[in-house]
């Protein structure tokens, strides 16, 4: 990392206008603007990873530049809702292209952190454990305490979509 603040990028697992997952990114960046400079990480426009484009050097543009920013990053923030218990594919498909081809995976070592949010109890329990283990296979340090699981995102958030509950907010100003 550099001695300025590190360039981390945020990586939103939703593209959804009014999703509870970007509010809480948003307010994160907010709550640590005088530690981090943040980039929120556009992951819409990249094509399904397939190896064969890969194999055939055939990689779409979206896929060499997201890897370049990747690359460019000291450190890396995961805000994600799960979907059925598991990763949603906007953020796996960017993760899998970022570490593609075999033996250039551009996330190797960057530190990491995983918060996950959803509008139910279990604060996307579920994708954070399994991005914890993915992580572990792409040599992705993830900060293991304190664990960051959202949930009930709805009523956390006013009308304004910030978050209302200070409890909620120095919790996530003490993870970050």
């Amino acid at each position: 990392m550099n001695s300025t603040k590190p360039k981390t990028g945020v990586f939103i697992g939703s593209l959804r206008k009014e999703s509870f997952t970007k509010k809480i990114a948003r307010e994160l960046e907010s709550l640590a603007s005088g530690k981090f400079d943040f980039t929120e990480m556009e992951m819409g426009n990249l094509p399904i990873y397939n190896q064969d484009l890969d194999d055939e050097g055939k990689a779409p543009s979206e896929w060499i530049q997201f890897r370049k920013k990747v690359q460019e990053l000291d450190a890396v923030l995961f805000v994600t809702p799960e979907y059925n218990r598991s990763v949603p594919p906007l953020l796996k498909n960017a993760i899998d292209i970022a570490s593609r081809p075999m033996g250039h995976n551009v996330w190797n070592g960057k530190p990491a952190a995983v918060i996950g949010v959803s509008p139910g109890a279990l604060g996307g329990f579920g994708v954070v454990q399994q991005l914890r283990q993915m992580f572990t296979v792409l040599n992705i340090p993830t900060m293991q305490q304190p664990e960051a699981y959202i949930g009930n995102a709805a009523a956390l958030l006013g009308e304004d979509g910030k978050i209302q509950n200070e409890k909620t907010r120095a919790f996530l100003a003490s993870v970050m």
